[in-house]
């Protein structure tokens, strides 16, 4: 199982943001869309960062209520990590445990093509044993 079968159940819909934005403008977008990150593109869709509610509270920490009128370039997280539609469930999982992220973007020809959660993958990873132990049992029974 891939990537693509998660993107296929869930969609390939994306919120996402221009470095140009600001802390706050992210800041009501994560919570309008009731999400924990949004993914940074430019004008071509291509991925520039990410910045999440991890990186909210860092800003604030470090700079204090101010970083709310700062551009998410300036706080933005660059170093992306990124799969492909290819990418196995269980690398998926390898990468975001290896990374310690939660969301990762589907990358397609350097251009976004969706974003997958830790949520995601341990349900299609979930659901893969639960059909590998019912072919067992089938088998074993018959």
């Amino acid at each position: 199982m891939s990537v693509s079968a998660i993107l296929m159940e869930k969609g390939c819909d994306v919120v996402t943001a221009s470095s140009a934005n600001t802390v706050k403008d992210a800041c009501r977008l994560l919570h309008s869309n009731h999400i924990g990150a949004i993914i940074i593109v430019d004008h071509e869709n291509r991925i520039e960062g990410i910045f999440t509610e991890r990186d909210v509270v860092a800003a604030i920490a470090q700079r204090g209520i101010a970083c709310m009128d700062m551009e998410l370039s300036e706080v933005m997280w660059r170093n992306v990590v990124s799969c492909t539609r290819a990418t196995s469930i269980n690398r998926l999982m390898d990468a975001m445990n290896k990374h310690r992220a939660r969301h990762l973007p589907v990358e397609e020809d350097g251009h976004l093509a969706g974003f997958v959660l830790i949520g995601d993958a341990v349900k299609h990873h979930i659901r893969a044993i639960e059909y590998e132990a019912k072919y067992i049992r089938s088998y074993i029974a018959g």
